[in-house]
């Protein structure tokens, strides 16, 4: 399985290692699929300790609240994995945190998307305690027949098909303290860390690619908007992403690749809903659009992909 999604074995054992996350997505993809257990992803998670995350565990460990552990796994996350870019929004006493996947290609990502948010509750969980749960656990993707391990990891309140990805929770349980956190340490470690991060400052592309995954599904996602909210010009992004070697609306484009896969692969949703999702007019608009990036429509690619979850369905009724 390793080889057949170009990924070395050497992988499994050299954590340092730099390895493609579209080729690792594609492989809980296909595991999910060969060991026809739907929550796959999820379940890894369940078994994900924070030294998992390397140096990052550290800082991680050490801050004096959740929300500062929380803010620390945001900011220094891509250090440990390039593809992967949380985002943390908080409005009227809620907290929601939005796992962003960069992806090559808009392809099937529910196991990748369930692990990273699995692993930011059980995260949380380490601080605020086992019996903590979110106040709310909302996925774009439609709900696995057996809803019995995501009620044990973010308790009942988990909702599927919805707007957007993410996990909801009191802003005043996250003022809660850390036990035994050593301030000192995370002081020496956060220079560590931010050494590592000066190399690796994010780009004005990389800056408006963020603000595209969070601004797209509302429709407040244009060139004004962007330049009000990084406090320049419109002509300043445009300038520094042409430096880049890259558009506006060439990131716009890229966003909504990214975007649009697991929107379309939940079939209980309407595909002008989709499209309006996608900041199309119309869903004429977005059909075009759609077929002329991925060679197919809407439709066929959601029919192809019910195909194949009809198909493991089979293969597992009749084991």
């Amino acid at each position: 399985m390793l080889q057949a999604v170009g990924l070395p074995r050497a992988c499994l054992n050299d954590q340092e290692m730099k390895i493609s996350a579209d080729a690792v997505r594609q492989l809980l993809e296909d595991s999910a699929a060969q060991a026809q257990v739907e929550n796959f992803g999820l379940r890894l998670a369940e078994k994900r300790l924070l030294s998992n995350l390397g140096p990052l565990a550290l800082i991680v460990r050490e801050g004096p609240t959740a929300r500062k552990a929380l803010e620390a796994l945001v900011k220094y996350i891509r250090l440990h994995n390039e593809a992967l870019n949380p985002r943390v929004e908080e409005e009227h006493g809620m907290v929601t945190v939005r796992p962003e996947l960069r992806l090559e290609r808009p392809v099937p990502a529910r196991q990748a998307v369930e692990l990273s948010l699995g692993v930011v509750g059980q995260a949380l969980r380490t601080f605020l305690g086992d019996s903590w749960r979110p106040r709310a656990v909302c996925f774009a993707h439609g709900a696995p027949r057996d809803l019995s391990v995501h009620r044990r990891i973010f308790g009942s309140r988990v909702e599927f098909g919805r707007d957007f990805t993410g996990m909801v929770c009191n802003a005043e349980d996250l003022e809660q303290p850390v036990p035994h956190s050593d301030q000192l340490m995370a002081k020496y470690v956060r220079q560590y860390l931010d050494a590592l991060l000066i190399n690796r400052e994010l780009s004005m592309s990389d800056r408006v690619r963020e603000l595209l995954w969070l601004r797209v599904p509302s429709g407040t996602y244009s060139l004004e908007a962007m330049a009000k909210q990084l406090g320049v010009s419109g002509r300043t992004i445009e300038r520094h992403l042409k430096q880049d070697g890259t558009s506006f609306s060439a990131l716009l484009n890229q966003v909504r690749a990214e975007m649009v896969g697991q929107y379309v692969e939940a079939a209980g949703r309407p595909l002008y809903v989709i499209a309006e999702l996608m900041g199309f007019s119309a869903l004429s608009a977005f059909s075009r659009w759609f077929r002329d990036e991925f060679g197919c429509s809407p439709s066929e690619w959601r029919a192809t992909a019910g195909q194949r979850r009809r198909a493991a369905s089979e293969s597992r009724l009749s084991g």
